[in-house]
């Protein structure tokens, strides 16, 4: 595959986030004039929006239940549509958006993203070229933007991490993270599922939720791996990975996304093997093309 050489694993994508937010801070994130906004993303997107608006009365939507969450108009004053590219199901979205004259701001990191003709505002965020589905530096820029942590400090504290050894040997790695932290569970498993697809399991509980019949069937091949507190209860194999101190959804992203780079760096090599038969497969069902390489 001529792509595949050009492609780099998840790991050395964070470190590339960080240091561009170190020379290139995201825009500070202002949207407080909303009360209860309608907050529309998908996948991660919809993630970071629950992340950005956690302290709001939010409504959270997809592209899948927006329509129904729009019925109840009364409720909203405004709309927020997070999208990296700005493209596939956003413009469509933003145009329906627009019909019920409710204002909206679009959160991106295209300058030239399709949905913004259908906006009230769009706000853009930096990024690197990076792989397709990696959103690494996309998303992270619009969350640190919310928590405002030292994108410095993260990727100090990354490098001095000591690297995992032997993780060739595990075929499932279940994930812990902290309570406070919860949405980022559902980041850590997307990416299991970009990357690995059923090759290898990742499966990704708070400390709390692991306490609930998830460990039932032990196995030699599985991993555990706690975020910023030691495990010292569940599997027969443990790797306590510390986060920085008081730490928020930038930092355990980051050493979160990190870790899963160092299993992918250790495991054959099925994303890049696959991606670019799934970006051609992709243009055709979103009808424009979609690139190995998202520029």
């Amino acid at each position: 595959m001529k792509e595949e050489v050009k492609i780099i694993n998840l790991d050395e994508c964070v470190t590339n986030a960080l240091g561009l937010f170190i020379h290139s801070p995201p825009p500070k994130l202002i949207l407080n004039k909303f009360k209860k906004p309608l907050v529309i993303g998908s996948g991660n997107a919809a993630v970071t929006g629950r992340i950005l608006f956690s302290n709001k009365e939010a409504i959270f939507a997809n592209e899948s239940n927006y329509l129904k969450k729009l019925k109840n108009t009364k409720r909203i004053d405004g709309c927020v549509i997070i999208s990296s590219s700005g493209e596939k199901h956003a413009p469509i979205i933003a145009k329906k958006i627009k019909t019920k004259k409710i204002k909206t701001v679009l959160l991106t990191n295209n300058t030239k993203a399709p949905a913004n003709k259908y906006t009230t505002k769009t706000i853009v965020f930096p990024k690197n070229t990076e792989p397709y589905t990696y959103n690494t530096s996309t998303y992270l820029a619009m969350i640190l933007a919310k928590t405002q942590e030292n994108p410095r400090k993260i990727k100090e504290h990354i490098n001095k991490l000591k690297k995992p050894i032997n993780l060739k040997k595990y075929t499932s790695f279940f994930i812990i993270v902290p309570e406070e932290l919860e949405e980022a569970k559902e980041m850590f498993q997307t990416k299991f599922d970009e990357l690995f697809g059923p090759e290898i399991q990742g499966r990704v509980f708070t400390f709390e939720q692991a306490k609930h019949a998830k460990t039932i069937t032990p196995s030699n091949s599985e991993l555990f791996i706690s975020f910023g507190k030691p495990n010292k209860t569940f599997g027969k194999h443990r790797l306590n990975i510390p986060l920085p101190k008081n730490p928020n959804y930038g930092a355990l992203i980051a050493v979160g996304y990190y870790t899963i780079g160092q299993i992918q760096k250790q495991h054959k090599p099925y994303f890049k093997k696959n991606i670019e038969k799934y970006t051609k497969q992709a243009s055709k069902l979103f009808n424009h093309k979609i690139s190995v390489i998202v520029e």
